[in-house]
């Protein structure tokens, strides 16, 4: 369980920050493979900087990477996004089950 917190920790910085965010949204909505310099103009900002976010977005598993050719193309990987998703959704029916506001009792 330990490992599976640090794990979740991990997503959950990787996820807390815009850019990253802006970057999951572009690969997931268009379905496709970016390289840095394609995301770089994308998104408006330096290829060292998207380099970073993808570095840390591919860290936590949430992205994946293909070499295409002379560049590196980067994805979405569906499988462990889907892992995080239940972890996720698991995490919040048993806080809202164990909640005891009182708004929710009759």
């Amino acid at each position: 369980m330990k490992y599976e917190v640090k794990r979740m920790a991990k997503v959950f910085k990787a996820l807390g920050e815009p850019t990253r965010l802006k970057i999951i949204k572009i690969l997931a909505s268009e379905g496709g493979y970016f390289c840095v310099g394609a995301m770089a103009r994308r998104l408006g900002i330096s290829q060292p900087a998207v380099s970073q976010h993808l570095k840390v977005l591919k860290e936590s598993g949430i992205l994946d990477s293909k070499r295409m050719g002379f560049r590196v193309h980067y994805f979405v990987d569906a499988k462990t996004l889907e892992n995080y998703k239940k972890q996720i959704d698991e995490l919040i029916e048993n806080a809202l089950k164990k909640s005891s506001h009182p708004d929710n009792e009759t």
